[in-house]
C-alpha cells in the first residue's frame, strides 16, 4: 500500500481558534477567552482552557480518524477512561500514555493501534511505506524548524506521508501556528532533531 498523503486528512488543532493557537502558545491570549471553545465539545470554558493544550494526541487521534471523528473532548474523555491521561494528586494532567490509548483505539474505534517505544525516522518511514501513521514524539518547537532544536519529545504530531522525493515527511501539528506549520514537511534528517524515537502508530485509510 503507498504511503498516506498529507491532504487525506484533516488539519485539527487542539486549541478551539486555529488564528489564536500562535498568541495563546506564546502566553499573550488566555486560552479562557478562546470564543470557538465549545466547538471543542468541552462542556465548561474552565475545561477548556484547563485541558487544550494538553491534547495534542488526542487532536492526532481525531485528524487521524478523519472527518467522522467525535469532538476533541469527547476523544479526552474515551482516552480518560482507559487511562490514557491522568490527573495526579496536585492535579496536573499526564498524558497521552501510549499503551492504555493504543488499548482505546483498538477497543473503541477498532483500529489496529501499536506502541513503538524504540523507533527511529527509518522506523516511520517504514510505517508510512505500509500504509500506516505514525503519532510521534517531538519537542513543540518543531513548529520553528529555522530555529535551533532545543529539546526531543513532550508533544506529538501526526506523521501522514513522505514527501515527494521521498527523503521527509508530511506532518499535521496540533499546534502549529499558521497553515504552514499546521500541515507541514521536513527533511527527515531534520526531523530526527525534534524526534524522541517513540510513538504510536495506527492504519491509514485507503
Amino acid at each position: 500500500m503507498p504511503s498516506c498523503t498529507t491532504c487525506s486528512y484533516p488539519s485539527h488543532t487542539q486549541f478551539a481558534s486555529p488564528g489564536l493557537v500562535g498568541p495563546i502558545v506564546s502566553g499573550e491570549f488566555d486560552r479562557a477567552q478562546d470564543p470557538a471553545w465549545r466547538e471543542s465539545g468541552a462542556t465548561t470554558v474552565a475545561d477548556y482552557a484547563r485541558w487544550c493544550g494538553h491534547l495534542c494526541g488526542a487532536t492526532c487521534l481525531r485528524m487521524a480518524l478523519g472527518d467522522e471523528a467525535p469532538s476533541l473532548f469527547e476523544l479526552r474523555d474515551g482516552a480518560l477512561k482507559f487511562g490514557a491521561y491522568t490527573v495526579d494528586a496536585e492535579g496536573e494532567i499526564h498524558g497521552m500514555v501510549y499503551a492504555p490509548a493504543v488499548e482505546y483505539v483498538r477497543d473503541v474505534h477498532g483500529l489496529d493501534a501499536r506502541v513503538h517505544r524504540e523507533l527511529g525516522v527509518a522506523g516511520i518511514g517504514e510505517q508510512l511505506d505500509a500504509g500506516r501513521l505514525v503519532i510521534a514524539s517531538v519537542h513543540y518547537a518543531i513548529r520553528r524548524p529555522h530555529e535551533p532544536a532545543p529539546g526531543r519529545g513532550g508533544h506529538l504530531v501526526l506523521v501522514t506521508g513522505r514527501t515527494a522525493d521521498g527523503a521527509g515527511f508530511h506532518f499535521h501539528n496540533p499546534s502549529g501556528t499558521d497553515a504552514a506549520t499546521r500541515t507541514a514537511e521536513l527533511p527527515a534528517a531534520r526531523f530526527a532533531d525534534y524526534f524522541a524515537g517513540r510513538g504510536m502508530s495506527l492504519p491509514g485509510r485507503d
